[in-house]
C-alpha cells in the first residue's frame, strides 16, 4: 500500500479557473517539516508536486482537446496539462520569489488555494555526478 500525506498546502485565494502565469502565491509547509527548508533559496526555481484534490473521483479521457477547445486537435492525457487524469498529480516548475520560515512565496503555481503540497524539488539540471 502506498501511504503519501501532504507536506503543505498551498495559499493564493484563487478557487477557480484563472491566469496563473504571473499568479503569486505562498506554500505553507508544515511547521515540523520546516528544517527541510534549509538552503532552498539557493534555488531560483523549484518544482512543486501537488494533489488536484477538487479532481479526486472525478471522470478522465484518455483522449481530450487541450483545455477543452475543439479546435485543437486531440492528444492522449499524458500529452497534455489536463488536470482530470488516472492519478490526480500535479507537477509545476515555478520561481521561488522567498524562503520565510515555513513559507515559500512563489510564481506560477497553478495550483488553487488550499491545494495539498506533496514534496518540493530544486529545478537543477541533474547530470548524474
Amino acid at each position: 500500500m502506498l501511504t503519501i500525506r501532504p507536506i503543505g498546502h498551498v495559499k493564493n485565494g484563487i478557487n477557480g479557473p484563472a491566469d496563473f502565469k504571473d499568479q503569486v502565491s505562498e506554500i505553507v509547509i508544515d511547521e515540523a517539516l520546516q528544517d527541510g527548508l534549509f538552503r532552498l533559496e539557493r534555488s531560483d526555481r523549484i518544482i512543486v508536486i501537488f494533489v488536484f484534490d477538487r479532481n479526486i473521483g472525478n471522470d478522465f479521457k484518455l483522449r481530450l482537446h487541450p483545455r477543452g477547445d475543439r479546435s485543437i486537435p486531440e492528444v492522449g492525457v499524458f500529452a497534455s496539462r489536463s488536470p482530470f487524469r488516472p492519478n490526480p498529480i500535479g507537477v509545476t516548475e515555478v520561481e521561488l520569489l522567498s524562503v520565510k520560515g515555513n513559507v515559500l512565496t512563489v510564481k506560477g503555481l497553478d495550483a488553487f488555494d488550499g491545494t495539498p503540497v506533496l514534496d518540493i524539488k530544486p529545478a537543477e539540471a541533474w547530470d548524474g555526478r
